[in-house]
């Protein structure tokens, strides 16, 4: 094949379209792949457009600067937590089947993504304020608020004690969650998030019904 043959066939990317709003979902997937195995503060943007495979002159023609490929992962983010949550609680059942079920689909979404629970956790640590530490703050509250909800259900319908206090339960089971997370990253070789998060729900409901007398 000539020379002039190589020069006059265009690039991948170009032969191969891809919508603006696929190169954001994959710049974002990008984000998410690269905190599982970076610090979210060393993901360069280059290194983003390695990942989807487009230079980073092309990552740009889709994001105006860094900030706003961070702003379109974090609300990526609150969809996608969100949808989890929504399914779970479609499903119908008893509020402690569906606090159950919530359970476990949200470690299963950790498992499958684990930046996500790193880019929240760096942001929320963030020394000082700013506009996605507000975000962060959002969806995590956003989150335990829905918990505190089937508790309060789960109370009602006598699944509980109604001595339950909903807040501190609904901080529980958020943190036994990020429990989970932070024991995988430790031991991320011997340790299956959801075979152990079968052990632990029971172990955490025991908790919510309180010493037997």
């Amino acid at each position: 094949m000539s020379a002039t043959a190589d020069i006059d066939r265009p690039p991948a990317e170009t032969r191969h379209r891809h919508s603006a709003e696929e190169r954001r979902e994959e710049a974002v997937e990008a984000v998410i792949d690269l905190a599982s195995e970076h610090s979210p503060e060393g993901i360069t943007t280059q290194a983003i457009a390695t990942r989807i495979g487009v230079t980073h002159g092309a990552l740009f023609r889709h994001f105006p600067d860094k900030a706003a490929i961070w702003r379109t992962v974090f609300d990526w983010l609150g969809v996608r937590l969100g949808r989890v949550a929504d399914t779970a609680i479609a499903t119908g059942g008893t509020p402690l089947a569906v606090l159950e079920r919530l359970f476990h689909a949200q470690v299963a979404f950790v498992a499958d993504h684990p930046g996500v629970p790193r880019i929240l956790f760096h942001e929320l640590q963030r020394p000082s304020g700013s506009p996605l530490q507000s975000v962060a703050r959002k969806i995590v509250g956003s989150y335990r608020e829905r918990v505190k909800t089937l508790i309060r259900r789960a109370k009602e319908a006598g699944e509980l004690p109604v001595t339950l206090d909903e807040e501190a339960a609904a901080v529980l089971f958020v943190g036994t969650v990020q429990g989970l997370v932070v024991q995988s990253t430790l031991f991320s070789s011997t340790m299956d998030m959801r075979a152990a998060a079968l052990r632990i729900f029971p172990l955490l409901l025991n908790g919510f019904h309180g010493a037997k007398s």
